[in-house]
């Protein structure tokens, strides 16, 4: 292996928060990526804590896209390549987090999609718009507290369920759509360098867990992504060519534990009753049930 191939794509010296789950995330893909990709990344997390001017803790090209468009900045840099007779030379990166992904950034996503291009984008998935100040998120979970659906007297907290972005990725007949998560290195590792095959648009949803936003001790991030596959409230699975009718679910726990195992552990999450986790409980058997698990 040369020595480009065993440097480290994410330099240390970054400014991200002790326990992000986005930090873990971010240096397993570059690895698997390699030095001889090009990657764009939206507005976030992600791009305020590794491209603070005139640092950069990436060492691969990147562009800085706007909130919701990342996919389409990748888009272009994958139609010049074809111009310049590079295509399949480089792989192309887009990256998000939920609100770039599932909220502000859909649209561009979409478009990238259904025009084929050979991107893959990874979203970076903390449950909420944790950069801007913890403010919900169509990716928030039922019942959590944020600055924008806030637990009271009369709020549960958020009161809408997570939207499926992975199975609206794969409804695009594109090649390939995973789910991932930080607590399970191997699987993504291996989705990584599916979607990188893949002849067209990849799209991979990783869970990372947020010790600011979720309220959790910064040494409980992996024990956190771990319990969220372990309990079924993220389930693990990947679909080829838009065959979201026949899913392979890529890890089945063999004896699924209580949810309240990963709620107890998140503040955002302290003020539930027990007819709340009775609920979520109830609606995480169903989900596990439709994965045959």
């Amino acid at each position: 292996m040369s020595e480009d191939e065993k440097k480290e794509l994410l330099a240390s010296g970054h400014r991200m928060c002790a326990g992000c789950g986005e930090g873990t995330a971010m240096r397993t893909i570059l690895n698997e990526a390699g030095p001889n990709s090009i990657a764009t990344v939206a507005t976030g997390c992600l791009e305020v804590t590794t491209t603070a001017f005139p640092q950069t803790a990436w060492e691969i090209p990147l562009i800085h896209a706007a909130f919701e468009n990342a996919a389409s900045v990748a888009a272009g840099i994958e139609s010049a390549l074809k111009q310049m007779d590079k295509k399949g030379e480089t792989n192309i990166l887009s990256f998000a987090g939920d609100g770039g992904t599932f909220d502000i950034g859909f649209q561009a996503l979409s478009g990238m999609f259904e025009r084929k291009h050979n991107v893959t984008h990874i979203c970076l998935d903390n449950e909420a718009y944790m950069n801007t100040g913890i403010q919900r998120c169509s990716s928030t979970p039922y019942g959590a507290s944020t600055t924008t659906s806030p637990k009271g007297k009369y709020s549960i907290g958020e009161d809408r369920p997570k939207k499926p972005i992975a199975r609206i990725a794969s409804a695009h007949d594109i090649p390939y759509a995973a789910t991932a998560c930080i607590g399970y290195i191997n699987d993504l590792k291996k989705k990584v360098n599916k979607a990188l095959e893949a002849d067209g648009p990849a799209f991979l949803h990783v869970f990372a867990p947020c010790p600011t936003g979720w309220r959790h001790g910064s040494s409980d991030t992996i024990e956190l992504a771990k319990l969220a596959v372990e309990t079924g409230v993220f389930v693990l699975w990947e679909a080829e060519d838009g065959n979201i009718c026949d899913l392979n679910v890529t890890y089945k726990p063999k004896e699924r534990k209580p949810v309240e195992e990963y709620l107890k552990k998140q503040r955002r999450f302290a003020h539930l009753t027990e007819e709340h986790i009775e609920k979520i409980q109830k609606e995480v058997d169903e989900k596990c049930e439709e994965y045959g698990f």
